[in-house]
């Protein structure tokens, strides 16, 4: 019997497009996006390559850093897209800012380059962007240097770097019909990408509908809300309690945490199989998925200027309810028992009876909480239910069953 092979599983390859070339460029990076990418694991980059999503092409991946091909092996398919002689469509993904290289030519130099033509100059990336955007299925600019600028587009900068979304221009549609597709962070989740790229396969298979992308080109799904919102310590700043120090474990807006602001999925997804992640391990959010990042977000470390009125606002509202929850939840740490005993049989420690303050406080508590409901233990008349079931009525000291009484 034949081996079935894994690139050619029954049924895993479905729609018209059985595959599909990735043509990765780098400008100004660090290549922190491609280490990001192969941690992923929904979906893996290894599922994409094998054609193990159903309906979603095999994916051709070619990579600078990660390919075994090199020199003119490796670059022939990027000339060959550009002049529309590849053998199946393709999406380009850019990573890193994408630098003015008018600048670097006054000098007979360049940025960012790769391959050769006629001549033994290499062929900036940002040339290359140009030449393979118009027949792409789709553009995809991977990571913050890429989607807004980032890091090498710093107020100063000597480079004049840019955006994908801004070298291409407002005007630019792919081939299908798409403007620019951003995946920000620094680097970004490498869930995140490799969703939005099996998201959009399916789509131009046919298999799928448009992904849902925001007013910047943003997967809606995964961008839409603030790290706040899914914060692990997001019920401290609601309560009015904040960090002091680095390793605190309260809310961190006081000490340079822009979550409340910021879009990213970080603190739901973590950075790496749901595991980790800024504030899950300690760190503030310096808002590296925004497109004002760094310059609007600096200087890092010091409490944003809206901090000061929203933190001020919630330790005056949070003060109040934190005190009414402390009363609560001594309250819900007690079994009834406790009350007729009036004694808590704890050895760790002694626990002090509550005062007759709390007790009122309670008191009216529980006449709020039972409103128009029976409260435990109360002794009610004979009642049927819905199946004709019948209970018995049951008399203080009585069991309600029969032959029974209580010990």
């Amino acid at each position: 019997m034949q081996k079935e092979s894994m690139l050619e599983r029954p049924g895993a390859l479905l729609g018209p497009i059985k595959l599909v070339h990735a043509l990765w460029l780098a400008g100004m990076s660090c290549d922190g996006c491609s280490v990001a990418v192969t941690g992923a694991t929904a979906p893996s980059v290894e599922s994409l390559l094998t054609g193990q999503l159903p309906g979603v092409p095999r994916v051709v991946l070619h990579h600078p850093v990660l390919s075994t091909e090199a020199g003119e092996e490796f670059t022939k398919n990027y000339f060959m897209a550009a002049e529309g002689k590849l053998n199946a469509p393709y999406v380009v993904i850019y990573e890193g800012s994408i630098a003015n290289e008018n600048l670097a030519a006054e000098t007979g130099g360049y940025w960012s380059a790769m391959g050769t033509e006629a001549t033994p100059v290499p062929v900036p990336t940002a040339t290359m962007l140009k030449r393979l955007a118009p027949g792409a299925a789709a553009v995809i600019a991977i990571g913050t240097c890429a989607t807004w600028g980032g890091i090498p587009a710093a107020y100063g900068n000597p480079t004049g770097a840019m955006s994908v979304m801004d070298f291409l221009g407002v005007d630019y549609r792919s081939a299908l019909g798409l403007p620019v597709i951003n995946v920000p962070g620094c680097s970004p989740i490498g869930d995140n990408f490799t969703e939005t790229v099996a998201a959009i396969l399916l789509f131009l298979n046919g298999l799928g509908p448009l992904p849902e992308f925001d007013e910047l080109g943003r997967p809606a799904w995964l961008f839409s809300e603030t790290v706040h919102r899914h914060c692990v310590r997001a019920g401290w700043y609601e309560e009015g309690v904040f960090a002091k120090h680095y390793g605190d474990q309260e809310c961190l807006v006081e000490i340079g945490c822009w979550g409340p602001v910021v879009q990213c999925n970080i603190t739901s997804r973590g950075a790496i199989n749901h595991m980790g992640g800024c504030m899950n391990t300690g760190g503030i959010c310096i808002g590296c998925t925004m497109p004002g990042f760094p310059d609007r977000f600096s200087p890092f470390y010091k409490t944003p200027p809206g901090t000061i009125v929203s933190a001020t606002a919630s330790r005056t509202y949070g003060g109040f309810v934190r005190s009414l929850r402390r009363i609560t939840q001594d309250f819900m740490n007690r079994e009834t028992r406790w009350d007729r005993l009036e004694q808590n049989p704890s050895g760790w420690s002694r626990i002090p009876e509550p005062g007759v303050a709390r007790k009122l406080v309670h008191y009216f508590y529980e006449k709020w909480q039972f409103w128009n409901a029976d409260p435990p233990g109360r002794r009610k008349p004979e009642e049927k239910y819905a199946d004709g079931y019948e209970v018995p009525a049951v008399k203080s000291g009585e069991s309600a069953y029969p032959g029974q009484k209580w010990r």
